[in-house]
C-alpha cells in the first residue's frame, strides 16, 4: 500500500507536467515579428486584447501586445506556465498574478541561470526611476527580489494589504445565528454545535435540509484556518512550499506532527457528519460562489476565505452579502488559538522577460513596470478609471486610517469590468498607500467593504504566531548549486501533503488508523523529506 501510494503520486506529477491543458492553455505559433508576446491569466469579464488598460498601455508605451493567456485556475494555470517553458515556444515575458500562479525561487534561479529569463536591475537602473524611488522606500523589496547572484530575474509585488495579511478567515452567516438565538463560536466544540445547529435546525426557515453549514474552494486551503487551532499552519499551496514551521530553531514539516494529524481528524469529524462540504477541496472559486448565490434561499452557512465577496456576488438583492461576519480564531482542546499569518514581501515573481524580447522591448516593457509602480499607474492598472473605479478625494472625506491624509476613494467594485489588470497589475501596495484611502463608515456597503475587511482583520492580529514558529521563506534563496533539487523536492512534496491531507479528511485515508498515519509519513520520508529539510535548514542558517 505505502510503495503503490508513492508510485501514483510521482506517476500523476510526471504526467500533469506534460500532458494536462495542453489543447486548452498551450501557448500558440510564434507572434508576427512587431509585436510582444504575453503570457498571463485571463479572466471570465473579457478578453486582455481588449482589455481598455491593455490598450492605453500599448499606445502609452507603442507596444503592440499578444497575449498568450490561460486561467485564473492556480493548477491549470501553473501547468500551462509550466508547458509554454518546456516547449521552448515561451513568450517574450510573463505578467502573472502571485495568487495565481508565479515564478518560485527555484524557477526563477534555474531559468535566470539557463538564460531563458533575463537579468533585470541594470534595466531598473537606466529606465526606471519610480521603481528605484520605491527601492529606496521599502529596501527590503529589492533585497527581496535579489538572487544570490547579484541578478533581479523577476520582479514581486510589494503588498501590506493589512487584510491579506491574515488570509486564512473563516466568515458565518450572522443571519442564521440571530434565527437560531446563537452566537458566534470561539472554541472547536461550540463550532461544532452551531455547524450542527446549520445543517439540522433549518436556519433559512424553507423547511427543507438543503443547508451547507460549511464550504470553500481549492484554491485556499479550508484546512488552515481549523488547523490553527490545533497548531501553526503557515501560508501554503499553489507554488509555496509545504507547511514548514520553525522547532527551537529547527526547521520541520509541520503537516507531519501528532497536532497537525489531530486537526485533521477534527476535520475528519465535521465531514463525517456532513458538516464540511468536502467539495471545498476539489470546487474552484465560481462554484463556492454559486452556492453562494443560490437563486431563493441562502443555503451557505460559513466558509473559510479570504474575503466574503468569495462567497456570493455583492450587491446582493436580499443583502445575503451582509450577512457573513468574520469569526475570531477559535480555540483548540487545549488552547491553543492562532492564525495564518503573511508577510508583505511576497517571493512570488510576477513580472519577467526572456531571451526572445528584443532590446526595445525590454525598455518598453520595464518603463511601463515604472509606471505601474507610481500611484496613478497603481490605480488605473489595479482599479481602472477615474470616474469610473475611483475618483480624488474631496474636503470632508475621511482615510481608512483617519490620521492619514485622504488621497482618492474607490468605487463600487464592478465585476464584470474590463478596464483593469487587477492584480495582474498591482506591484506596489503600501500601508500607506492603502490606508489613506477613502472609505464610507458602513461596512456593510459595497464602498465600505475595505473598512469591513479591515474590522474583521483586527480580529485575527492578536492570534499572529511568533517569530519562534515562522518560517521566513520570504527571505529564504536557494543554493544555486541545489536549486533543482529543492525545487523537485518541494514540488513533490508540497503536493503529496496536499492530496494526502485531502485525503484524510474526506475519508480516502483513515486518519484514525495508526498503519495509516505511518505510511503517509514514511511516503514523505521516500519523496525525499529528510533531503529537503536539510537543504532548508543550510538556507535559513545562512540567513
Amino acid at each position: 500500500m505505502k510503495r503503490s501510494v508513492l508510485r501514483i503520486a510521482i506517476a500523476a506529477s510526471a504526467i500533469a507536467a506534460t500532458t494536462l491543458t495542453m489543447s486548452a492553455c498551450a501557448p500558440g505559433a510564434p507572434a508576427d515579428d512587431g509585436t510582444f508576446t504575453v503570457f498571463a491569466p485571463q479572466g471570465t469579464n473579457g478578453t486582455l486584447e481588449d482589455n481598455v488598460f491593455s490598450k492605453a498601455m500599448e499606445e502609452k508605451f507603442d507596444i503592440d501586445f499578444s497575449w498568450q493567456t490561460t486561467t485564473y485556475d492556480g493548477a491549470v494555470a501553473n501547468e500551462a506556465r509550466q508547458i509554454s517553458l518546456a516547449s521552448g515556444d515561451y513568450p517574450d515575458a510573463y505578467f502573472l498574478v502571485p495568487w495565481v500562479d508565479g515564478f518560485t525561487r527555484n524557477e526563477v534561479l534555474k531559468y535566470g541561470k539557463q538564460g531563458v529569463l533575463l537579468p533585470l536591475e541594470t534595466l531598473i537602473e537606466e529606465h526606471a526611476p519610480n521603481l528605484m524611488a520605491r527601492f529606496e522606500e521599502k529596501p527590503e523589496w529589492r533585497q527581496s527580489m535579489t538572487a544570490p547572484d547579484g541578478h533581479i530575474y523577476a520582479i514581486t509585488q510589494w503588498s501590506e494589504c493589512f487584510h491579506c495579511s491574515f488570509q486564512r478567515k473563516l466568515w458565518m452567516n450572522s443571519d442564521w445565528l440571530d434565527n437560531l438565538g446563537l452566537e458566534q463560536p470561539t472554541t472547536t466544540d461550540e463550532l461544532v454545535a452551531v455547524l450542527r445547529a446549520f445543517k439540522n435546525d433549518d436556519p433559512n426557515g424553507n423547511g427543507k435540509a438543503d443547508e451547507i453549514p460549511l464550504s470553500g474552494h481549492n484554491n485556499e486551503s479550508v484546512i488552515d484556518y481549523f488547523m490553527n487551532a490545533f497548531t501553526y499552519a503557515p501560508i501554503s499551496g499553489g507554488n509555496r512550499p509545504a507547511p514548514l514551521v520553525l522547532e527551537d530553531g529547527q526547521v520541520a514539516l509541520a503537516a507531519q506532527s501528532d497536532k497537525w494529524r489531530e486537526g485533521l481528524a477534527f476535520m475528519r469529524s465535521l465531514a463525517e457528519e456532513g458538516l464540511l462540504d468536502t467539495a471545498a477541496f476539489t470546487q474552484n472559486g465560481d462554484a463556492l460562489r454559486a452556492l453562494g448565490d443560490n437563486a431563493g434561499d441562502v443555503i451557505l452557512g460559513s466558509a473559510a476565505v479570504l474575503h466574503p465577496y468569495e462567497i456570493t456576488t455583492a450587491p446582493a438583492e436580499d443583502g445575503r452579502d451582509t450577512a457573513y461576519d468574520a469569526v475570531a480564531p477559535i480555540a483548540g482542546p487545549d488552547g491553543t488559538r492562532l492564525a495564518t499569518w503573511m508577510s508583505p514581501v511576497n517571493p512570488v515573481g510576477m513580472f519577467a522577460l526572456t531571451n526572445k524580447s528584443s532590446e526595445e522591448e525590454r525598455i518598453k516593457a520595464i518603463e511601463l513596470i515604472d509606471y505601474l509602480v507610481t500611484d496613478e499607474g497603481n490605480r488605473l492598472g489595479a482599479m481602472g478609471p477615474e470616474g469610473e473605479a475611483w475618483v480624488p478625494a474631496e474636503s470632508g472625506d475621511v482615510a481608512l486610517d483617519p490620521e492619514l491624509e485622504p488621497t482618492f476613494k474607490p468605487l463600487t467594485y464592478d465585476e464584470g469590468s474590463n478596464a483593469s489588470w487587477r492584480s495582474m497589475g498591482q506591484y506596489w501596495d503600501s500601508l500607506e498607500y492603502r490606508n489613506a484611502q477613502v472609505f464610507p463608515e458602513d461596512i456593510y456597503s459595497t464602498d465600505g467593504y475595505e473598512r469591513r475587511l479591515l474590522q474583521a482583520t483586527q480580529l485575527y492580529e492578536p492570534a499572529a504566531p511568533g517569530e519562534d514558529v515562522l518560517f521566513p521563506v520570504e527571505k529564504l534563496w536557494p543554493d544555486p548549486e541545489t536549486s533543482a533539487e529543492v525545487a523537485e523536492l518541494q514540488t513533490n512534496i508540497a503536493t503529496y501533503v496536499s492530496q494526502a491531507q485531502a485525503e484524510f479528511v474526506t475519508g480516502q485515508r483513515d486518519i484514525a488508523d495508526d498503519g495509516a498515519w505511518d505510511a503517509y509519513r514514511s511516503d514523505l520520508e521516500g519523496l525525499g523529506l529528510p533531503r529537503y529539510l536539510e537543504l532548508m535548514q543550510a538556507g535559513y542558517d545562512a540567513l
